[in-house]
């Protein structure tokens, strides 16, 4: 039960979290190169055309059936989700428990202190729950960083909860 986070408060929902299941998540991030990426700005229709066109193409290119690259390329995949180091952005779970109108901040709960936020600031979290292909266990369930990787080196541990005030 020590994995298991929630967002309280000042929220229309309460929230549950459970970093054991973020592995299979597609908004993962791979922290060992997210920050040093530069952050495209683009909206989802033109993600979800790239995205078809891509896929249009390649089977212009190679045909309908099943190519041997694309065994590879899931094979690597799934090494990839078994040894990486490994984020979520926290603005999903932020939006999803519908912070009042009148919530100004958010208080993240650790073992030694709380920390609080602006609201605004808390939308640009990234939450790492796992470390070469392992949950945190000793210091986690999750780190928290800092949208512009400021912290990367020093994240906030041991959170134990959210609360939106």
């Amino acid at each position: 039960m020590e994995n298991i986070l929630t967002i309280t408060g000042n929220v229309k929902f309460t929230i549950t979290l459970d970093p054991g299941v973020w592995i299979f998540d597609d908004r993962r991030v791979d922290l060992t190169t997210y920050f040093s990426q530069v952050k495209e700005t683009s909206d989802s229709v033109e993600a979800y055309t790239k995205a078809v066109s891509k896929h249009w193409d390649r089977e212009i290119m190679e045909g309908a059936i099943y190519p041997p690259t694309l065994k590879t390329e899931k094979k690597f995949e799934k090494e990839k989700v078994l040894t990486g180091t490994f984020g979520i952005p926290f603005k999903p779970f932020l939006l999803n428990s519908e912070p009042a109108p009148e919530a100004k901040s958010l208080i993240v709960h650790t073992t030694t202190e709380e920390i609080e936020f602006p609201l605004e600031t808390a939308y640009n979290l990234i939450l790492g729950y796992s470390k070469n292909g392992k949950p945190l266990t000793s210091n986690g369930p999750v780190h928290i960083y800092y949208g512009d990787g400021s912290n990367k080196d020093t994240p906030i541990t041991n959170v134990t909860r959210f609360t939106i005030k």
